[in-house]
């Protein structure tokens, strides 16, 4: 596969997916910081007025945690960590909104959502998603380096970090315990359901640009786009990957947004211009029925030739705003399974001591004025993904992907093959 923006460093990721659910997915939040992400549409930081302190906590409260203060100092046997305990119960009143994607960002994880965000950071080269109900982290893709070469696998669930159970703690929690300093060492302990056996890794973490982008040319100059989540780097490789197949001779585009939980709503939108014709791309309205943004295309680039867009239940957020526009334009048809149904909109804010807190602000809208919030998107052509066909053959045998394929043949005029096979027509790499 050619990827000209992922330099063959043996480097590594961990991906959060963030949702805005880091982060999302049919029950599941992925993260792509994400995602959960989330791996889930989180608009872009803007520029805000930092918010200063306030006294919100009853007098009832303040003087029950002046109590537990008093025990925990008389009786608690191990040592206790003041900054800690403050984070924990902002946390907490957090918790207390009840909606998973407004939380709060001490100053070292906040520094490290903004490096995701870029799509730089230091992690060891996996992407992962966590269920909203279980709590369960799962491996979603393995990139190249030290997960890959330690031997973890997706679909791999993480039950401990350096020894540490972390089957109960948020997906933030475990994607800091799993970054760290460049060169040091982490060890992850995961589960595998095909041995039904626990494996433990250790490997090394290194700095990596994210690669949210891989392309390919596929039989019958089918261009095949694969795109994992929206970062700052994302539209540029997104835009230079079509053109790149454009100047390979392609007639026809796969896009996959299978397991893309999401990421930074301009990003999205900047993909989307470039493809749509001029109009509406996607609008958001607040708490009160306002309209408080309205993103549009312009006429200077549209994609005109035959399109297909794999989706399913792991496609949320970011990735749902570019298969409703898709859809709604009618520019190509979506392929695969129901889209997890992610319609709100994050904004992150920072506090004067460098922490943060993301909160839900808006109710995003498809160009038609579709409502996707805990619904979806239904593609046109409904295909399950044969699970084990694709594991077996290590991803070769994708019955969704040779849908798609089919679809862009139809629309291009062409008979479909006896034996229709997505392998590359050429895989050089730089």
């Amino acid at each position: 596969m050619k990827k000209i923006w992922k330099k063959k460093l043996a480097v590594c990721t961990l991906a959060a997916c963030m949702l805005a659910g880091s982060a999302g997915c049919s029950s599941s939040v992925k993260m792509t910081r994400g995602d959960s992400t989330s791996a889930a549409a989180e608009e872009k930081e803007q520029p805000v007025k930092m918010l200063s302190s306030s006294d919100v906590v009853g007098k009832d409260t303040n003087s029950k945690l002046e109590d537990i203060e008093a025990l925990i100092d008389k009786n608690f046997y191990f040592e206790d960590d003041e900054q800690e305990k403050q984070d924990g119960i902002i946390r907490g009143y957090m918790e207390g909104l009840d909606d998973p994607y407004s939380v709060y960002y001490s100053q070292e994880e906040y520094a490290s959502f903004m490096e995701d965000s870029n799509g730089e950071y230091v992690g060891v080269g996996v992407q992962v998603s966590q269920n909203v109900d279980t709590k369960i982290i799962t491996v979603v893709d393995v990139f190249d380096g030290p997960a890959k070469e330690a031997g973890v696998k997706a679909e791999d669930v993480i039950t401990h970090v350096n020894g540490e159970d972390i089957t109960a703690q948020d997906i933030d929690t475990v994607v800091d315990k799993i970054r760290g300093e460049e060169g040091s060492e982490v060890t992850i302990t995961v589960y595998r359901a095909s041995d039904a056996k626990d494996h433990e890794f250790t490997m090394p973490r290194q700095k990596v640009e994210n690669p949210t982008v891989e392309y390919k040319m596929l039989d019958n100059h089918i261009g095949y786009i694969q795109v994992s989540s929206f970062y700052e780097v994302t539209a540029k490789q997104y835009i230079e990957a079509i053109e790149d197949l454009e100047s390979q001779g392609m007639e026809g585009l796969v896009v996959d947004l299978r397991d893309n939980g999401g990421g930074l709503l301009d990003i999205a939108v900047e993909m989307l211009d470039y493809m749509l014709p001029a109009g509406k791309i996607v609008y958001t309205e607040d708490k009160d029925g306002n309209v408080t943004s309205e993103y549009n295309s312009d006429d200077e680039h549209q994609f005109t030739k035959p399109l297909a867009l794999l989706v399913n239940g792991y496609s949320a957020s970011a990735s749902e705003i570019f298969a409703g526009a898709v859809k709604d334009y009618g520019l190509g048809e979506l392929v695969g399974t129901n889209t997890y149904g992610k319609g709100i909109v994050q904004r992150m804010f920072p506090l004067d001591d460098g922490s943060a807190i993301k909160l839900t602000i808006a109710k995003y809208f498809t160009p038609k004025g579709n409502d996707i919030h805990k619904i979806g998107i239904k593609p046109d052509v409904e295909v399950e993904l044969d699970v084990d066909a694709y594991r077996e053959s290590e991803g070769e045998k994708d019955n969704q992907l040779d849908a798609a394929v089919q679809e862009v043949l139809k629309q291009m005029g062409k008979a479909a093959p006896a034996d229709t096979d997505a392998a590359a027509e050429g895989s050089s790499e730089e």
